[in-house]
């Protein structure tokens, strides 16, 4: 459907009353999308099974999607600057990994035992990630956590868990506010994101039982904000000389490079958490390291520990898997496309800085956080500042421009999103500053 039906033009300057006049414009058009929000609430809280989706006034109901666009319920397309949260790197029907899943499909589903394709995507994982040398497969990235985390703890014999404060490890791991009541169980410690002092000192101090140290080299689900490599680079040390494990999660951050965040940073941990697009698209999770730890998993050993799971070698997750990265996913890709979101970041900014808005645009190639906030961002506690509505705001003015990112601002770039495609959100996001100019110029 054209564009020119989503779009209205401001007549209030007074941000409240904006943000309920774009809300209004919002739901006027949406009838699909909100009568099947209205038939949701009758069989899951709120009409809803994944929380990170749901916004005011009512959720977009998405029906299809093709290359970088995808389509509501009531027809309006969008080029889709989400990337399903990273795990759609690859766009939304690239012909290899379609081929590979329609092979697959045609030999059988759920064939009861171990598949060639499996081999071939784990030999990709430990070819492509310098820390990795065995691997295991799960269902998700909170799975590969989980199993991660537990693997620190049984070779430590110690049990505490160190994670930072506005950390995202999946649906049990989440530290937005300090944790949620039903994270998983664990003895934790909570420390400041790239504090390098303080969690030198708290290492020290927990070191007789900590287990492990699990971070994120970009915070993701806090906006995008980027671990330095001094902080990084502390936690090596730190971990080596107190005998506690350092895990990275790379469920989001893989995709930074061709190696990962550790490549990018010359970091080693001792085990690394994967998920999202190495999929293929599939529901998939990885976790992995060095050798020995890994083969406590090692079933031929006496005393191996069991890891089970009905679909860790789902066939249609690895023949995807297998395609998407030893097929589609290049060096070269990987590359040109982080460069296409730093450049695109730096646009942003600039952006910004010409309307003297109060928004600025973080984060590392390809995964972008917008924030409400010109105050320099290091950490969550960096974020106090931030003006939730104008967040909403600007997210609804996107959608009536024709681009579709997060609620809170996540920007991950797919592969097939292109140099116009990128331009044309630097256009419209230019023209939405100006067209809220006097709201912004009250906040």
């Amino acid at each position: 459907m054209a564009l020119s039906a989503l779009t209205k033009t401001p007549t209030d300057t007074n941000l409240d009353t904006a943000l309920a006049e774009a809300r209004a414009h919002y739901t006027d058009l949406r009838p699909a999308s909100l009568q099947a929000f209205e038939t949701a609430q009758a069989y899951m809280p709120g009409g809803n099974t994944r929380t990170v989706l749901f916004h005011s006034p009512f959720p977009l109901r998405i029906v299809s999607g093709d290359g970088c666009h995808v389509t509501d319920a009531d027809g309006f397309t969008y080029v889709n600057m989400l990337g399903e949260y990273t795990a759609g790197l690859f766009g939304h029907n690239n012909p290899v990994i379609r081929k590979a899943i329609d092979k697959a499909l045609d030999n059988g589903i759920n064939l009861s035992g171990h598949n060639p394709n499996e081999i071939t995507l784990a030999r990709l994982v430990c070819e492509r990630f310098p820390a990795i040398d065995q691997v295991r497969f799960t269902n998700s990235g909170t799975e590969a956590n989980l199993m991660a985390i537990s693997t620190a703890r049984y070779a430590t014999r110690k049990n505490k868990v160190m994670v930072f404060k506005g950390g995202y490890h999946g649906g049990l791991l989440y530290f937005g506010n300090g944790g949620i009541p039903i994270n998983a169980p664990f003895d934790y410690v909570l420390a400041n994101y790239n504090d390098i002092d303080g969690t030198r000192q708290l290492i020290h101090e927990h070191r007789d039982s900590l287990a492990c140290v699990l971070v994120e080299p970009l915070q993701g689900s806090a906006g995008c904000i980027p671990g330095t490599i001094e902080f990084l680079s502390m936690l090596r040390d730190s971990c080596t000389k107190n005998g506690v494990m350092l895990i990275f999660d790379e469920v989001m951050t893989s995709r930074l490079s061709v190696g990962g965040a550790q490549a990018l940073n010359n970091s080693s941990p001792d085990l690394t958490s994967l998920g999202k697009y190495i999929g293929g698209g599939m529901s998939f999770g990885a976790f992995g390291g060095r050798q020995d730890l890994m083969q406590i998993y090692d079933p031929r050993i006496a005393d191996a520990i069991p890891h089970a799971g009905t679909f860790n070698n789902n066939s249609l997750s690895m023949a995807a898997g297998a395609a998407a990265m030893g097929e589609v996913l290049t060096k070269e890709k990987l590359t040109t496309l982080n460069q296409l979101g730093d450049k695109l970041r730096q646009r942003l900014n600039t952006v910004a800085q010409s309307h003297h808005a109060p928004i600025q645009f973080i984060g590392v190639g390809s995964l972008i956080g917008m924030h409400t906030t010109t105050t320099t961002i290091t950490c969550v506690d960096d974020l106090g500042e931030s003006d939730d509505r104008i967040m909403e705001l600007l997210f609804l003015d996107l959608l009536a421009s024709g681009y579709y990112i997060a609620r809170r601002g996540f920007i991950a770039l797919m592969l097939t999103l292109s140099n116009e495609d990128a331009e044309g959100f630097v256009s419209a996001f230019d023209r939405i500053l100006e067209n809220r100019r006097e709201v912004l110029e009250k906040v």
